[in-house]
């Protein structure tokens, strides 16, 4: 007697399989406020991306001084160093969505202001500085709109797709460099005259405020804070206390800040490589920030499948390793082609690392808490970047930026391997 033939289940089988992995990859697109506030948050990142991308090229072309990317990274974070904290009390006090609207009404301000600026073509150094005290006050309504942001994501879907959301809104950021640095090479291409391709990209950043803004005021969750016990400064106090007794957070903490200060100066200082050691111009600039952008989505996605996986912080430290690694090849490199091999790889471990690292923070804390933990990971994550521009800015004008890069990819692998050696809580997460 013959066996009965199974061959025609099989794509049926194979397609039910890639359905149900499609699902749970994108399955806080479930939830309703979650999808609306992913996708305003998409379209500003966007346009954030295509601001900076136009910025950061800009600035090089009017003053020749790679410094002068150094000061915009520097003064556009480096008010989450100052008012973070306070921002992630407020958001522990206050309707956290109120201070995203006032947030996101502000930074729409300031990208038109920047467009009309760019448009009538100010003189060179007024348009530079006055680009660099922009940055500077769009830092500051961030610091107290960021820990909002963060706290919540995690009121829009239930715990267990906590990682899942927070995977999925580490695409959107990414997939924003995609988008932003692809649209951002549409105006320098269409308009000869780069002032007036910049006031465009400028500009374009400004309307893309409004859809977020439309996604807040369509929210239905509502945030109705606790009666706060005590002033601001105790309960300031009250989380960095939580945080310093708590080994797992405060090396998290520690982790976050030594990825972006050593991990980011090369996406800061991309233009550099772009002109004076590729030679590919500000089209390849933009290449290269979308390249690493895709990167980045596709390590989303891959953190996104994996679900609440065991270990993920023995994982991230692994990750930190690759993308020290993958630091230090695309210092050494003299290959476009492998340039953009490298930072696509780049992409995928630093998202994963990312978004490992910023789950563990938010399942260890408690939601009356979110706040104040978040502004504190914020001050370490965010602050380390605009302190890394800084030095990795300043030493630029005495050594060779691609050598400082290589020792600052070596940094990521030491500490990395020192925590993989130690007997840290954060192994064990």
């Amino acid at each position: 007697m013959s066996k009965p033939l199974t061959a025609p289940e099989t794509p049926t089988v194979a397609v039910e399989e890639k359905r149900i992995t499609l699902a749970r990859v994108f399955h806080a697109f479930t939830y309703r406020d979650f999808r609306l506030l992913w996708f305003g948050a998409f379209t500003s990142s966007s346009g954030t991306w295509l601001q900076e991308t136009a910025l950061a090229w800009i600035l090089l072309q009017l003053t020749n001084d790679p410094s002068y990317l150094g000061y915009n990274g520097f003064l556009s974070t480096a008010p989450i160093l100052i008012f973070t904290l306070i921002g992630g009390v407020l958001a522990d006090r206050f309707d956290r969505r109120r201070i995203l609207l006032t947030s996101q009404w502000s930074q729409l301000t300031f990208a038109l202001t920047l467009a009309a600026l760019a448009y009538f073509k100010v003189p060179n150094m007024i348009l530079v500085w006055s680009a660099l005290t922009l940055a500077f006050m769009t830092g500051c309504v961030q610091a107290f709109g960021g820990p909002a942001y963060q706290s919540l994501i995690p009121m829009l879907v239930d715990k267990k797709d906590l990682q899942n959301a927070i995977a999925l809104n580490s695409i959107q950021f990414q997939l924003a460099r995609v988008v932003g640095g692809s649209i951002g090479n549409f105006p320098f291409a269409v308009f000869a005259d780069q002032m007036v391709a910049a006031s465009v990209s400028f500009g374009l950043n400004g309307l893309s405020f409004m859809v977020v803004i439309f996604a807040l005021m369509s929210l239905s969750v509502r945030h109705i804070p606790r009666p706060a016990a005590g002033g601001m400064r105790s309960q300031m106090r009250e989380g960095l206390d939580f945080v310093w007794h708590s080994e797992g957070l405060r090396s998290l903490t520690l982790l976050a800040f030594a990825s972006t200060f050593f991990g980011m100066q090369m996406m800061t200082f991309l233009p550099v490589f772009a002109r004076d050691v590729f030679h590919i111009g500000a089209k390849g600039n933009f290449r290269m920030v979308a390249v690493s952008g895709v990167g980045a989505v596709a390590g989303a996605l891959i953190t996104a499948g994996l679900g609440n996986i065991a270990n993920k912080g023995r994982k991230a430290l692994l990750m930190q390793v690759c993308f020290g690694a993958m630091i230090i090849a695309f210092s050494l490199t003299p290959l476009v082609w492998l340039a953009y091999v490298i930072l696509f790889l780049a992409g995928i471990f630093m998202m994963i690392l990312f978004a490992m690292i910023m789950s563990l923070v938010q399942l260890i804390v408690a939601d009356d808490m979110r706040g104040r933990v978040m502004s504190i990971y914020m001050v370490a994550f965010r602050g380390g970047m605009p302190l890394g521009s800084l030095v990795t800015g300043l030493l630029s004008k005495r050594f060779y930026l691609p050598h400082i890069m290589l020792v600052e990819g070596v940094a990521l692998i030491i500490i990395a391997s020192a925590f993989l050696l130690s007997r840290s809580e954060v192994k064990e997460h």
